[in-house]
């Protein structure tokens, strides 16, 4: 039941904030993980007919958008699909090309320009949709994410709302099952989709677990505690506005 009234609560204030906003509605990109599945549920109860879910595979193993298909109709939200795979190989090609003619380009950092390039391809997609809906684009980053700065600047860290900022990971996984999430959603490892095999626990070098007990102040191993910490000092600028000189 405190779940549900919490659940309420912030449908409560999804609904306030389009109000404020002037906006119609709202939508949220469904990967097919459970953050984004909560969201989905969070806006289809606050706007049962002014909400939508929109599923943007980019080179995307074919469970990812199975999974996310089976969220949205589960929520019986609104949905769509749109494929970005071959706009982001003409971006990427097109920076690569030109970087390598100037002797520039870093290979070692290859992976991560395109991880961020498919972030922030995913973005713009959403805000062109949303901006010929009159919606606000929802964020689906949970507390640990937040705090770790594990998001894409003006990626999926470029939204209008974070409704589930405030809950842990286990949080989230309290909130999926009281909201009736797939159970192939809720067994998923967590990943944010970014490369073939990839998962956030592995590239953070720490658990959800021992940020979501960090976050509640309880005694975790040493060497969890600093990368959580370091985590966090090298995100700052990802959750401020960019700095500019005072003249």
């Amino acid at each position: 039941m405190e779940i549900e009234n919490k659940i309420q609560q912030v449908v409560e204030w999804l609904r306030e904030k389009v109000k404020e906003s002037g906006a119609k509605g709202l939508l949220v990109g469904i990967s097919g993980g459970i953050d984004s599945a909560v969201v989905a549920n969070l806006i289809k109860r606050a706007f049962p007919d002014n909400s939508l879910g929109v599923i943007l595979p980019i080179n995307s193993n074919p469970k990812d958008v199975e999974d996310g298909i089976a969220v949205a109709e589960k929520a019986e939200i609104k949905y769509m699909e749109i494929e970005l795979s071959d706009e982001k190989k003409s971006i990427l090609n097109h920076v690569t090309n030109a970087l390598k003619e100037q002797g520039a380009f870093d290979e070692e950092r290859a992976r991560i320009t395109d991880a961020n390039l498919r972030a922030r391809l995913r973005m713009s997609t959403l805000y062109a949709v949303a901006n010929n809906l009159n919606y606000l684009v929802v964020g689906t980053d949970n507390e640990a994410e937040v705090y770790t700065g594990y998001f894409t600047k003006y990626g999926d860290g470029g939204v209008d709302l974070l409704p589930i900022a405030r809950l842990k990971k286990y949080e989230v996984f309290q909130w999926a099952e009281v909201l009736g999430v797939p159970k192939s959603v809720l067994e998923r490892k967590p990943s944010a989709g970014l490369w073939e095999g990839q998962t956030d626990e592995a590239e953070m070098g720490t658990t959800y677990a021992f940020i979501d007990a960090f976050l509640e102040g309880k005694e975790i191993p040493e060497k969890d505690r600093g990368i959580i910490e370091r985590l966090h000092r090298i995100s700052e600028h990802k959750r401020v506005m960019p700095p500019y000189p005072e003249i």
